[in-house]
């Protein structure tokens, strides 16, 4: 396994997009680690969104230039890099009194 995961985040997918299909658009822009696209668990069907995650930052960053705004599978697609979740645990809010 890689010391460091670099992902990015698609979206703008069509619901018929899977795993498999995402992960081999953007296949050529170097090793995949994993491709997942997110699944609404109410519905079983395609969030719209996906997230790839590439060896190198290098391959993330060429997959990101040529891919983003361009059209996969009849939809234009937006792609970015994912947002480290840092470690600190979030709040779900303020106190109630």
């Amino acid at each position: 396994m890689a010391e460091s995961e670099y992902k990015c985040f698609v979206d703008g997918l069509v619901w018929a997009t899977d795993d498999y299909s995402l992960g081999k658009a953007f296949s050529s822009f170097g090793e995949i680690i994993d491709v997942k696209v997110i699944v609404d668990r109410e519905t079983g069907r395609s969030s719209g969104s996906g997230i790839i995650t590439f060896a190198s930052k290098q391959s993330m960053k060429d997959a990101i230039k040529a891919m983003h705004g361009q059209e996969l599978h009849g939809s234009k697609i937006t792609v970015s890099e994912t947002q480290s979740h840092g470690s600190g645990g979030g709040s779900k809010g303020g106190r109630r009194k």
